[in-house]
C-alpha cells in the first residue's frame, strides 16, 4: 500500500466569497504585480469573486492595443442608455489656450464611441454645428452606454479622442468654437 500524500497548504486567505472562489489580499495582488513585473507576459487579467483586475506592462507611453475582428460583425445588444451631461466649466487648471474654445470632457472613465453602433455614423465630427443638449458620443462603463451631450452651443473644431480609446475622467474629448 502507498503512503497518502498530504496536499500542500493553501496560500488563499480566509473570506467570505462564495465556494470556488479564490479571495486575493494586498500582499497576493503586490506578489501577482511582482511576478507579472518579472516575467516576460505584457498584460495579466483575472476575475475571481465577482472582482476582475487586470495588470499590464508599459505605462501612458505604450500604445492601446488595436482590437482585432474575430468573426463577422454582429449588432451590438440593447443596452441601457444612461445620458450623462459634461460639466460646464474645465477643471481651473485646464483652461483653454482660445478663450472662444471650450473643450467638452469626460464626466466617468470608461470606453469612449463615436457612434451608437459599431458601423454606424459618428454622432459628430469637426465642422458640425452642435447645441445644448445634443450628444455627442457614448462613454461605456461597465456595460452601461453613457451618451455624453453637449453643454454650449457651437462648431466642433476637433475630436480629441480615437474611436474605442479608453478615456479616463475629465479628459477632453472634444474642442468647440462657442458662438
Amino acid at each position: 500500500m502507498s503512503p497518502v500524500k498530504k496536499p500542500a497548504p493553501s496560500r488563499a486567505l480566509p473570506s467570505k466569497a462564495p465556494a470556488g472562489t479564490v479571495a486575493l489580499g494586498l500582499e497576493d495582488i503586490k506578489a501577482l504585480i511582482g511576478l507579472v513585473a518579472r516575467e516576460p507576459i505584457d498584460e495579466f487579467e483575472m476575475e475571481t469573486g465577482g472582482v476582475k483586475f487586470r495588470i499590464r506592462k508599459g505605462g501612458a507611453d505604450a500604445p492601446a492595443p488595436v482590437p482585432q475582428v474575430l468573426a463577422p460583425a454582429m449588432p451590438l445588444p440593447a443596452m441601457p442608455t444612461h445620458t450623462l451631461v459634461a460639466p460646464a466649466q474645465p477643471p481651473a487648471e485646464e483652461k483653454s489656450e482660445d478663450p472662444g474654445i471650450h473643450h467638452i470632457t469626460s464626466p466617468i472613465v470608461g470606453t469612449y464611441y463615436r457612434s451608437p453602433t459599431p458601423n454606424g455614423p459618428s454622432y459628430v465630427q469637426p465642422g458640425d454645428f452642435v447645441k445644448p443638449g445634443q450628444t455627442l458620443c457614448i462613454v461605456e462603463a461597465m456595460k452601461l452606454m453613457n451618451e455624453i451631450e453637449c453643454d454650449v452651443a457651437g462648431e466642433v473644431v476637433a475630436v480629441l479622442v480615437e474611436n474605442g480609446q479608453p478615456v479616463e475622467y475629465g479628459e477632453r474629448l472634444f474642442a468647440v468654437r462657442v458662438r
